[in-house]
């Protein structure tokens, strides 16, 4: 089938609808297939070292598996600092971008802040990875929160870990998903969303809420009949590639094919580095809000971090307005979006060292 036009069976909606209809094109980037991803598997999990980052010399690494409460196998890369001489330490469950995995920006947070005295674990999400569920390359604001939570079950259980001192990191579009983990789960001591979507408003509403009733409403007639012929087919029809450059597009857009299609960021395995989504994957985001109950995160404290250049700023500005004390919105000055990814001199780990040994104090 070709995937840049919709199943003869529903109403045509090309690329271009579809991106301006869920806002999922620009948020869930991907690129040319590499395989078939409707036959896609969990990755097995290699030695060696296969990050988009240098390994450092003042942590240990164990790659570590663990399961969430749907029983989906989730994959980890745990990091240790070499000085913790047997000392039980606060501990931090990193999660993100959306689309990526752990090999890229959320273990470079995680491994930057083990150097920094925590136990940390960079994570894949479910369907995606290393990690287990079929099919592959699906994603859900339900699920994809209890992987945070699976995670603080894992860290809790860690013999190195003191369970009451665990705070979570989440980037991009998992920081709207750690967000929503804390809400609930009050295990979680502090939490940051660094330069934060939440999925669910784009996809259900655009890019600064652009999308009119009339035309959400196509976008879930087409989503809804996608079902039918998945159904058929017995399998999933996956979304256009994106991150395919062809000129005249966004700066956002060319910031995302810098990082994931580049050897800056680039990773086999990630969604956003060569893959894409399932066509249906907006279905879920597009029905359940994921900062419903953010107030609730309170008397824990909240940190968002967000580039002063970044397009997705607004999330996490209105995300601040919503959110009860302590709250804190951290700016970065002539940061993009994609900044916050892998840039350390961007990306504020001193701020997030203090953020978190004030909070997770033993």
């Amino acid at each position: 089938m070709d995937t840049n036009t919709a199943p003869a069976s529903t109403p045509h909606l090309d690329r271009r609808d579809l991106m301006k209809l869920t806002g999922a094109g620009a948020a869930v980037l991907a690129a040319t297939p590499l395989f078939n991803l409707s036959h896609a598997k969990a990755q097995s999990m290699p030695a060696d070292w296969d990050k988009t980052f240098p390994k450092s010399e003042k942590v240990d690494h164990q790659k570590v598996s663990f399961r969430n409460r749907y029983g989906i196998t989730l994959a980890g890369d745990l990091y240790l600092p070499k000085d913790r001489a047997g000392r039980r330490l606060a501990a931090l469950a990193v999660g993100g971008p959306f689309g990526a995995v752990k090999e890229q920006s959320s273990g470079l947070y995680a491994q930057t802040m083990a150097e920094r005295g925590f136990v940390t674990l960079a994570f894949d999400a479910s369907f995606t990875g290393e990690s287990g569920g079929e099919p592959r390359n699906v994603a859900s604001p339900d699920i994809n929160t209890e992987d945070f939570s699976a995670a603080v079950d894992y860290l809790g259980l860690h013999p190195s870990v003191d369970r009451e001192r665990i705070g979570v990191i989440g980037i991009c579009g998992w920081g709207g998903m750690a967000l929503n983990a804390v809400a609930v789960d009050k295990r979680v001591q502090a939490v940051v969303a660094s330069t934060m979507y939440d999925m669910t408003r784009v996809m259900s509403k655009g890019y600064n809420d652009s999308v009119t009733l009339e035309q959400r409403t196509q976008a879930l007639e087409h989503l809804s009949r996608q079902r039918w012929d998945d159904a058929a087919n017995g399998t999933p029809t996956y979304q256009p590639p994106y991150n395919d450059l062809k000129g005249g597009e966004a700066q956002f857009l060319v910031d995302y094919h810098d990082y994931y299609r580049t050897p800056r960021g680039y990773h086999p395995r990630a969604v956003n580095s060569g893959h894409s989504w399932t066509r249906t994957t907006p279905l879920s985001f597009m029905n359940m809000p994921l900062l419903t109950y953010i107030k609730e995160i309170s008397p824990r404290p909240v940190l968002l971090i967000h580039g002063e250049k970044a397009h997705s700023r607004y999330f996490s500005e209105t995300a601040y307005a919503a959110a009860a004390e302590p709250k804190e919105l951290m700016i970065i000055p002539g940061a993009s979006h994609v900044d916050l990814y892998d840039k350390v001199d961007a990306i504020p780990f001193d701020k997030l060292t203090s953020f978190f040994n004030r909070h997770l104090a033993a």
